[in-house]
């Protein structure tokens, strides 16, 4: 694991981090890491309101604000919306960025999830934390290759089910109750989305959605009331042995699933 504590949030688009991370990113800084922030896609297609080159200046600007809410550093976006697609020219650019920050905790999307967007942007994070040490993969911008151990960790899908309804436990539960008001600021920052969601997909309120899924996450954890969860990428690739680094970083905020463990097939 690096040891500069450093953590990075990789998702699709503006607000999903405020969703499904925000409260596990405010813990670690609280905790003494440097916490950054990156929405691949610029969010320009979310508004019914404003055209394309208005949504992405609004939604950056709404982003930025999230991210200094969170006390988290900001990187712009690589892509527009729609764009966000598994491509070695996207790993590239991601991939720049985690050599030059060298992150010990990568947070990004469930592998599985309603989206395609929120599926390629887990597989770039994955690609190009995989990639970090290899120094005739070229990164764009340039960046020197490093051999920092790494752990990627996948939040709950959005309805908590994969894209065939099956329902998805976590190994680990944050217990987000004493942040969960700053996460809810920070998603308050993303103003534009309101009228957006509520038309698109149903949701009588961004904000009162994030509460629902957060409580439900608790209360799969069987302790929380409001939390966030978690399933560890694979080590191998990433990290000389299969550590937790987040568990470790905080132990008092969080539990493990068991019987999640327990489930998963013992390692070679």
């Amino acid at each position: 694991m690096s040891e500069k504590k450093t953590a990075l949030a990789i998702f699709a688009h503006p607000d999903d981090i405020e969703f499904c991370a925000a409260g596990t990113l405010l813990l670690l800084s609280q905790h003494g890491w440097a916490t950054h922030y990156l929405n691949l896609s610029s969010g320009d297609l979310g508004s019914f309101e404003y055209d394309q080159n208005q949504t992405r200046a609004i939604r950056r600007m709404e982003a930025k604000t999230a991210a200094q809410i969170l006390g988290a550093t900001y990187h712009e976006s690589i892509c527009n919306d729609m764009g966000v697609s598994y491509t070695v020219a996207h790993v590239c650019k991601v991939a720049a960025l985690i050599r030059k920050i060298q992150p010990g905790i990568i947070l990004t999307h469930s592998p599985s999830d309603y989206m395609e967007d929120h599926q390629d942007a887990s597989r770039i994070a994955v690609s190009a934390a995989f990639t970090r040490g290899m120094p005739n993969f070229e990164t764009n911008p340039k960046q020197e290759a490093c051999g920092i151990d790494v752990t990627l960790y996948h939040a709950m899908p959005h309805g908590l089910r994969d894209p065939l309804r099956q329902r998805i436990r976590a190994g680990l539960y944050i217990d987000t109750e004493s942040v969960h008001g700053v996460k809810r600021e920070a998603l308050a920052a993303h103003l534009s989305q309101k009228s957006w969601l509520d038309a698109t997909q149903g949701m009588d309120s961004y904000l009162v959605d994030m509460d629902r899924m957060s409580k439900a996450i608790g209360k799969l954890s069987g302790k929380y009331n409001y939390a966030e969860g978690w399933r560890r990428h694979l080590h191998l690739g990433f990290s000389a042995t299969d550590q937790d680094p987040l568990a470790e970083a905080l132990p008092d905020h969080s539990t493990v699933d068991e019987v999640y463990e327990q489930s998963l097939e013992r390692p070679i």
